[in-house]
């Protein structure tokens, strides 16, 4: 049981920088921890995923622009936002499930069915 609190969302222009983090109550090391973001009810959009191992997931909207991290001691997820577009503009929430291969499929499946944890979001809105 965890719960996730985000921060570092904000405005920015595109092909500017945010740097999202999320701070967790509890260890993380059991999850596969990532990022979703809002779309229309209450369906979540996969953003990035990073499992105990190290591995990283990326959808491919964001692959190549977005870099997930973690730190483990310090119980803290970061998702790196670069080379922004209008398009990313969403409310961004962070989410602890559990399940293998922990992919950004996997953490969106399960957030969308209204499983594991998620934090209560932070806005970012990029503008032109």
């Amino acid at each position: 049981q965890v719960q996730l609190v985000e921060s570092g969302g904000g405005s920015a222009q595109a092909g500017g920088s945010l740097r999202l983090s999320c701070a967790a109550s509890g260890s993380i090391r059991k999850y596969c921890m990532g990022w979703v973001k809002g779309r229309s009810g209450n369906e979540r959009g996969g953003v990035a995923a990073v499992g105990s191992d190290g591995s990283t997931s990326y959808a491919d909207s964001v692959k190549g622009r977005f870099t997930i991290s973690q730190d483990s001691a310090k119980n803290i997820v970061y998702l790196q936002m670069d080379s922004l577009k209008p398009e990313d503009t969403a409310m961004y929430y962070c989410a602890a499930v559990v399940g293998y291969p922990c992919t950004w499929y996997l953490l969106r499946s399960l957030s969308s069915a209204g499983g594991g944890y998620w934090g209560p979001g932070t806005q970012v809105n990029v503008s032109s």
